[in-house]
């Protein structure tokens, strides 16, 4: 039977719903002089029915909590539905002589991939149909999708449980039937030139670090294992390059990496390494012709660009093609027969530049927005005289365009339709600056109506990231729109940590550093007060997974900043995580965290360690978001959180954990439950502003 401690005090008819009580069970640990207490250690067990029936009483809590918003949610899902052109097609991409494209259908939950031969003319070619392998699942997730060189195999893995963990398999497309070879734990595939050999690197049940590429001929038993990754700091990954002609293996930490490569049509052969791994250094490298395009950081951290000869591609050999620019962070080189396409980052904003080989001529393509993303899209052919990108912003809803080098003209190829009388001319779209606390100026970037008053009593929701160096693009998301069309003020805060300024913007919030992450936002969102484009009792924060170590960390320091907290999938228990190298990604992290068994790494952690630095004070209202079956962020940070906030505080706000059974990091993977789950987090931010009884403005 459930133990008293666990059961939720079951709310008579009309009367509150009352909190599970998690039972404490003392686990104190200490380390470099300082005792940490873990009460709920015991949470941790995956296999204890206790945990499980916990997890399931914290759902029926918030079920009952959140009841009346229901009526609310239901109208924000049909609304958000009403946007979205359900029976859809992509942008069809040439490869092999076929035109390779996805399409959805209304009232399935997944993508169907297909393909014609010569033309959209033809008849239709299934290639896979992912709702059919979800067929008997709660949770489908396809991860590598890769046809062979002759167009006549599949090879593609998929994830049934939210875990991350792919199971590769294989499809003979011309007989559409599956062949018995595969292999467990798949983290990438690549095809060799005689179509029937396949490379693979495969992760470690425990750790789920990369550490292992093997060879498989196809029809047979025998899985070579031809790498071992002995660092565990590092994983690997392989790919054939678009030219077809290498293979291309890269081993990499956060901050080193090297690369292998072998002839496509000589699978059994030997890899050749590029350049020994040196500490620090980091090197990508692509194919074209005779040569290697590389690039390194060898030279500054945002990289340079080198060639090196194909027989002899070692560093003495390297010759620069574009310099290391201080204030131009180059994040990906793309070669195809006559041009190469670089994709870099300027002021903040992503640009592409066309690169001729003969001349080393680069020009720049622009974009008149404000703020937006944009990056290649699907390049499958080598010999090419069109380059395909994506381009969006809050205001451009997702667009294809081929882009022919020659001219520099783009062609729009295909634009995501937005339905339900959507209007972008009723929108605004700008970029506002904070000052940090030590006077660095941190970009936000907020979405509109027009016909907004800026005078302090709006609404909003600030989301927030900054880890890994990964940029926060300004992407279009119709969702949104069911909140800013009912007053709210949508805004990203690019805040260090990311990589919106290349490797210094990263650099100036990691390790040592970290607190800038936090206080950052913080300035971030006090700017969107004291300029009258919120009000100060209105804000919603919004992040998850390193962005929910953000929500924790800045709801401890400034808990009276916000009115409510979307925290999703959250690295919260940062220090006890951190200590466990059994657990996934712990070692890798170490440079980009810092070693908690080192004092002085210790030290930078546990200073901002949300659920180390609870305190007895009032919280604003948080709605807490995890999965049972989550691989990078283990679903016991966000319990453990939550049953330490409800101890611990002063305030009587809503404190709600809301745990998806059936799913990983991303949450539902069927887009029209992944749309539900919006709609009862909307539901919940408007309720918590006080605007749960706002119509949608015309």
């Amino acid at each position: 039977m459930l133990s008293a401690l666990l059961m939720p005090v079951l709310s008579l008819a009309g009367e509150a719903p009352v909190p599970p009580v998690a039972k404490r069970i003392p686990h104190p640990t200490t380390l470099h002089g300082d005792t940490r207490p873990d009460d709920y250690f015991w949470l941790r067990d995956k296999s204890n029915p206790e945990v499980i029936h916990y997890l399931e009483a914290e759902n029926e809590y918030t079920e009952a909590a959140t009841a009346d918003n229901e009526p609310l949610a239901g109208a924000l899902y049909d609304e958000m539905l009403g946007r979205i052109q359900q029976t859809d097609l992509s942008a069809p991409y040439p490869y092999g002589g076929f035109l390779y494209y996805s399409r959805t259908q209304e009232g399935m939950q997944y993508l169907t991939y297909c393909r014609r031969r010569g033309g959209m003319e033809a008849p239709e070619e299934i290639v896979l149909d992912v709702n059919a392998l979800a067929a008997g699942h709660k949770f489908m997730a396809l991860g590598d999708y890769e046809v062979s060189p002759d167009g006549r195999l599949l090879a593609f893995d998929v994830d049934s449980t939210g875990y991350r963990q792919y199971v590769l398999r294989v499809r003979d497309l011309a007989a559409a039937r599956e062949l018995p070879d595969h292999a467990e734990r798949v983290t990438s595939i690549a095809w060799a030139a005689d179509n029937r050999t396949l490379f693979y690197t495969q992760e470690d049940a425990i750790t789920k670090r990369s550490r292992r590429l093997y060879r498989h001929v196809l029809g047979t038993e025998l899985h070579t294992l031809i790498y071992e990754e002995k660092d565990e700091h590092f994983g690997i990954h392989v790919s054939l390059s678009r030219s077809h002609e290498w293979l291309i293996q890269t081993r990499s930490s956060h901050t080193t990496s090297e690369v292998a490569v072998l002839r496509a049509a000589h699978p059994g052969g030997e890899w050749k390494l590029i350049a020994p791994r040196v500490h620090g250094r980091e090197y990508y490298a692509d194919h074209r012709g005779d040569q290697f395009w590389i690039r390194v950081n060898d030279r500054g951290r945002n990289y340079r660009v080198v060639t090196a000869p194909v027989a002899t591609p070692g560093p003495a050999h390297w010759t620069e093609v574009i310099a290391h620019r201080p204030e131009v962070m180059i994040s990906g080189v793309s070669c195809f027969k006559d041009h190469v396409v670089l994709s870099q980052r300027v002021e903040g904003l992503p640009q592409l530049v066309v690169l001729d080989p003969a001349t080393r001529l680069s020009r720049a393509v622009h974009f008149d927005e404000a703020a937006y993303s944009v990056g290649s899209a699907t390049n499958a052919e080598f010999a090419t005289s069109v380059f395909r990108y994506t381009y969006q912003s809050f205001l451009t809803p997702p667009s294809v365009y081929d882009l022919d080098v020659a001219s520099l003209s783009s062609k729009l190829i295909k634009r995501t339709e937005v339905l339900g009388g959507w209007d972008p001319s009723r929108y605004a779209m700008e970029r506002v600056w904070a000052t940090a606390r030590d006077g660095v100026r941190v970009p936000i970037t907020i979405l509109y109506r027009k016909d907004i008053v800026r005078d302090g009593t709006a609404t909003g929701l600030l989301y927030g990231y900054g880890s890994y160096g990964f940029a926060q693009n300004v992407t279009f998301g119709s969702n949104r729109f069911s909140l800013v069309d009912r007053g709210m003020v949508y805004a990203i805060a690019h805040v260090r940590g990311g990589g919106e300024f290349g490797e210094t913007w990263h650099d100036g919030a990691r390790m040592a550093n970290k607190m800038n992450t936090f206080t950052d936002f913080i300035a971030c969102a006090e700017e969107l007060m004291t300029e009258k484009i919120v009000r100060h009792d209105g804000l919603i924060a919004q992040g998850g997974s390193a962005g929910g170590l953000l929500m924790g960390a800045v709801t401890n320091l400034r808990p009276d900043l916000f009115k409510g907290v979307l925290n999703q999938v959250s690295f919260v228990d940062v220090l006890n995580t951190m200590l466990d190298e059994s657990l996934p990604l712990t070692v890798g992290e170490f440079e980009e965290w810092g070693n908690p068994k080192i004092a002085e790494q210790y030290a930078w952690m546990r200073e901002y360690s949300p659920y180390d630095n609870i305190r007895a004070t009032q919280y604003p209202s948080i709605l807490v978001r995890t999965s049972l079956n989550d691989s990078q962020v283990s679903y016991w940070e966000p319990a453990k959180y939550v049953a330490r906030l409800r101890a611990t505080r002063t305030d009587t706000n809503p404190l709600l954990l809301k745990c998806n059974m059936a799913a990983g990091h991303g949450g539902a993977s069927g887009r029209y439950d992944a749309l539900r789950d919006v709609a009862f987090d909307y539901a919940w931010m408007l309720k918590t502003v006080g605007m749960a009884g706002e119509a949608p403005r015309p």
